[in-house]
């Protein structure tokens, strides 16, 4: 009988503690979605090839050199 006696008491604390977590976890997701956006938008501007500037054979060749 301890079993069954003890559910109805703890119900609410076990159901508070499972939305926490799912809650804890979702933050979780959201921040690393949030990370992982901004690196690919600072990437993307670090790709733009600057328009003023002509494009050279070397550029072309060599694509280690900035």
């Amino acid at each position: 009988m301890g079993i069954h006696y003890d559910y109805k008491s703890t119900k609410g604390s076990k159901l508070m503690e499972k939305q926490a977590k799912r809650e804890k976890k979702l933050a979780e997701k959201k921040a690393k979605r949030l990370a992982k956006e901004s690196s690919k938008e600072d990437e993307v501007k670090s790709k733009i090839l600057d328009t003023s500037k002509p494009i050279t054979l070397d550029f072309l060749t060599n694509p280690d050199k900035e």
